[in-house]
């Protein structure tokens, strides 16, 4: 929970505080996480429900993420982990949200509709939108 909410806000301390409140509203809603079909699912759509209310909230602020707390990959052939994640970054957050949960969650395109709220074509359509941009900013260098 911690690593998708830090791919989804791009700093590890707001991470611990989005990671925080979601306990804290599925605590607090905890009776309704018990009878849900997928207990995770239901604290995945919290987390991803807060991460939403802050981006609303922080619209016109920019995070740079915490490249010094990375850790470089060994491979010269994979891309540099501090450029993919600043490229994550630059991408809107609907786009980002949903490439955190395609991608590095492993959902299909229907449980990241669902966890979402929104149709599976616009998760197609946010995800490659997502990718052609990733691309363009990591073969440009423009991180």
């Amino acid at each position: 929970m911690h690593r998708t909410a830090y791919l989804l806000c791009g700093d590890w301390h707001l991470a611990n505080d989005l990671v925080q409140e979601t306990l804290a509203k599925a605590y607090s809603n905890w009776r309704r996480v018990q009878r849900a079909d997928s207990p995770s699912a239901y604290v995945r759509r919290i987390l991803i429900n807060e991460s939403r209310r802050g981006w609303r909230r922080n619209r016109n602020i920019t995070v740079q993420p915490d490249i010094d707390s990375t850790v470089a990959d060994m491979s010269d052939e994979v891309v540099n982990r501090a450029e993919l994640l600043q490229a994550l970054q630059s991408l809107p957050a609907r786009q980002r949200a949903t490439v955190v949960l395609r991608f590095l969650e492993g959902l299909s395109e229907r449980e990241t509709a669902a966890a979402l709220g929104c149709s599976e074509g616009t998760v197609k359509s946010q995800t490659s939108r997502a990718l052609i941009k990733l691309k363009s900013v990591l073969n440009r260098g423009d991180i």
